[in-house]
């Protein structure tokens, strides 16, 4: 009886670890599962707060054209005014110097496009010929590229203003449409897609067919490069519809200003921010202010839709064979 109780005891020892290690597991596999779900929490409220710190003043700003100037102030920033008050605002802002915000729109779309369009048909080609050609100085060519492209584009508007100046582009259109073309960021871009993404076999092949360089690359790298031309063509366009500092320096009349120089005249005559201006007949309130900046911000808006497309359209040309 004796021996047979000594037997027994290794296996209820060996059940009692077996139970310990299954229990030891199964705290294990909660403490864990609770660290997933207080690190998703924070995640997610870390995300809700950014999403709050950027979406907050873009509903303020969607809502301030319905109210008027002395509502803004007194009522809750969240609060709707009318669809009337948006069309007295709009009629407000067609007044400013005589319909001047359609002005600065336009010539916010010459300068962009222009610019953009140079930028393409220059940098796309540019950046094929780095990608496959060997020349001397090609790499310090690249090398420049990089340097330049980081650089602050404030940074060059001194250097861009005595070459406009030397040429007497000054206070020209093409003072701001040049500058816009030289986009380095788009060459390199470019440069990145053919050396990476479109086969040396194919353009070998197509050489071998007879078809020159420039066929080569008009036929068949430019048709695979669409994702690439649409991408280069939406970072140059933002990039130019925003720009600030370049038109401000170059162009010295409000006829020819975009809109985003166009904006600090609004500000200027505004008397929120300026109190010179007083109540005199040349004020514009914040609503229009709030009206002009949602123009502003409008096409930016239709052109990254319209990219988009254009992209996905090209990434499906580029994987497809007929």
């Amino acid at each position: 009886m004796k021996t047979s109780i000594d037997a027994s005891e290794p296996q209820v020892a060996d059940q009692r670890a077996r139970q310990a290690s299954t229990g030891g597991r199964k705290v294990g596999r909660r403490g864990r599962r609770t660290r997933s779900v207080a690190l998703r929490s924070l995640v997610v409220l870390l995300l809700a707060v950014v999403a709050a710190f950027f979406l907050v003043p873009l509903i303020w700003l969607l809502l301030a054209p319905t109210k008027t100037d002395s509502a803004l102030i007194a009522r809750s920033p969240f609060a709707f005014g009318s669809f009337s008050q948006v069309a007295t605002s709009w009629n407000h802002l067609l007044a400013f110097e005589g319909g001047a915000i359609l002005v600065w729109l336009r010539n916010s779309a010459v300068y962009s496009f222009a610019g953009m369009a140079i930028a393409i048909v220059v940098g796309i080609p540019a950046g094929y010929g780095l990608a496959v050609t060997q020349f001397v100085g090609r790499k310090t060519l690249l090398v420049i590229t990089l340097v330049v492209m980081i650089m602050p584009s404030t940074a060059l508007v001194l250097p861009l203003f005595l070459e406009m100046n030397s040429l007497h582009l000054v206070g020209n259109a093409f003072s701001v449409i040049l500058p816009f073309s030289f986009f380095p960021f788009g060459v390199y871009l470019a440069y990145i897609y053919f050396t990476t993404t479109v086969p040396a076999d194919l353009l070998a092949a197509a050489r071998i067919d007879g078809c020159s360089e420039w066929k080569t690359f008009r036929y068949v790298a430019a048709p695979l490069a669409m994702p690439v031309i649409a991408l280069v063509a939406f970072f140059n366009f933002v990039a130019n519809w925003n720009n600030f500092f370049l038109p401000f320096v170059m162009l010295p009349s409000s006829n020819q200003y975009p809109i985003q120089v166009g904006l600090e005249n609004l500000l200027s005559s505004t008397p929120a921010f300026n109190p010179t201006i007083g109540g005199s007949q040349l004020a514009v309130y914040r609503p229009e202010v709030a009206l002009a900046i949602l123009l502003a911000i409008a096409p930016v808006l239709i052109v990254f839709l319209f990219s988009q497309r254009a992209l996905v359209t090209g990434l499906l040309a580029g994987a497809t064979k007929e």
